[in-house]
């Protein structure tokens, strides 16, 4: 696995708590990622013409086994108190945000342990601007199957002295983009299970 180093400013993600709730575990990262625009997510349709066809439910990104390594690992499914982005990239975010067909899928609590994952339908117009977009911003990119797989990665420590990992794994396919950020949950083979799934 390819894998690159981003800033700080960069990989500004995680998964915040809910008004008076202690976020657990107990350690801090001031890591505060701004709440999605309710009007955003989900959108479930299609474009028009389009070649990829967007999935109608969360479950139908994974297989069997992976969905069930999620459920097991770090649920629940679409907890409504994640806030986290399935990106902190400003191009991705303007074309996830713009209306573009989307489905966004997380897992986890309320916490610093957790990913979120949006499938968005995007025109050739949208692929070529990301394809150019990731590796300027610091993203490793590397072919999977008929398209690209895009990682960064950081690890750090808290203010108080706790270890975190976080990161982010996109995949540009033919008709649609897979982002995912995560902070401390990084399942084996994700977005590579989500890639197989969708595309097969």
């Amino acid at each position: 696995m390819f894998a690159a180093v981003a800033t700080l400013s960069v990989m500004a993600t995680g998964c915040q708590p809910e008004p008076g709730q202690t976020p657990s575990p107990a350690s801090t990262t001031s890591l505060e990622a701004p709440t999605p625009d309710p009007s955003f997510s989900p959108i479930e349709t299609e474009l028009p013409d389009a070649d990829f066809a967007l999935p109608e439910s969360c479950e139908e990104i994974y297989s069997a086994d992976m969905l069930a390594q999620l459920q097991a690992a770090n649920p629940p499914l679409n907890d409504p108190g994640v806030t986290m982005l399935s990106t902190e990239s400003a191009d991705l975010l303007e074309i996830i945000h713009s209306g573009a067909p989307t489905i966004r899928c997380s897992w986890g609590q309320p916490s610093e342990f957790g990913l979120a994952t949006n499938v968005t339908v995007v025109d050739a117009g949208q692929a070529d601007a990301i394809a150019a977009a990731l590796p300027a911003a610091g993203f490793g990119c590397e072919a999977l199957g008929d398209g690209t797989i895009c990682r960064i990665e950081q690890r750090g420590i808290t203010l108080d002295d706790q270890e975190y990992t976080r990161g982010e794994t996109h995949y540009l396919g033919e008709g649609a983009v897979v982002t995912t950020a995560w902070i401390n949950f990084s399942p084996e083979g994700y977005t590579e299970d989500v890639v197989a799934t969708l595309w097969g």
